[in-house]
């Protein structure tokens, strides 16, 4: 894997206690990032993952905040800005919901608009403040290949990861050419979140019948997160990464 270097630059990762957000964490800690990560109610998880981070020589802390609270995000970003504006940001938290869009009622739409959308708005809105001050930064938001593909049964979670993708691409020509604003749409990955327990048989067997012929892993995602948050990829904004083993080939 490469080692995109990061010169000790201050990254928050929201939902970064298990799969993609904690991969994220482990490698942006191994390429010198002094990383921030949150949870919502998995102290002792955040706990130990900015502990062994630290064992290996790295810096990390925990922060807990409810991404769907704006006062727990204002209050999270004072906490991490307290030193300093951020440089990153990786917007990872979010949640699935596999049901008939004429089931989805109000309270489900509501619930995954607020955790994989506003969320993201949230966190981009405070990230930008402090980023537009200090006349820099690099955003990651985790959209979804869904988001461009669509599913059955997914209505609310593809809507909101389109959504993702389009205000990717809006921030990224408002906060051009000093911000870069970036995406990364993963396809199917072997997470908690996708598994038999949260996932029909149907679904799953959809999600293996991509060219890859297999589910990717969070590390792979994390690679491509690090390089766009690193100088690497200075040329790159509005742009939206797909670690997708060939689900979606699209521009």
């Amino acid at each position: 894997m490469a080692n995109y270097e990061l010169n000790a630059q201050r990254i928050l990762i929201t939902g970064a206690t298990t799969g993609i957000g904690r991969a994220c964490a482990l490698l942006l800690a191994k390429q010198g990032a002094q990383v921030w990560i949150n949870h919502h109610g998995q102290a002792e998880q955040a706990a130990e993952l900015a502990d062994g981070i630290r064992a290996e020589g790295g810096q990390a802390w925990p922060v807990e905040a409810d991404v769907t609270n704006p006062d727990a995000v204002a209050a999270m970003f004072t906490r991490v800005c307290a030193e300093g504006p951020l440089q990153g940001l990786v917007n990872n938290a979010g949640i699935i919901l596999e049901k008939p869009f004429l089931q989805t009622d109000e309270q489900d739409w509501q619930r995954i608009m607020a955790v994989d959308l506003d969320g993201v708005y949230r966190c981009c809105r405070h990230a930008l403040e402090g980023m537009t001050s200090a006349g820099s930064g690099s955003i990651v938001n985790i959209s979804s290949d869904l988001g461009f593909l669509g599913r059955e049964q997914y209505v609310a979670y593809c809507t909101a990861k389109a959504g993702v993708i389009g205000l990717t691409r809006a921030l990224a020509r408002e906060f051009a050419p000093h911000i870069r604003v970036n995406g990364v749409a993963p396809g199917p990955i072997e997470t908690s979140m996708l598994s038999a327990d949260n996932m029909s048989e149907e679904w799953l067997a959809k999600e293996l019948a991509i060219p890859a012929e297999r589910f990717g892993k969070p590390e792979e995602v994390a690679a491509a997160v690090g390089f766009l948050l690193s100088s690497s990829a200075s040329f790159f904004t509005g742009q939206i990464l797909g670690p997708n083993g060939g689900s979606w080939m699209g521009g």
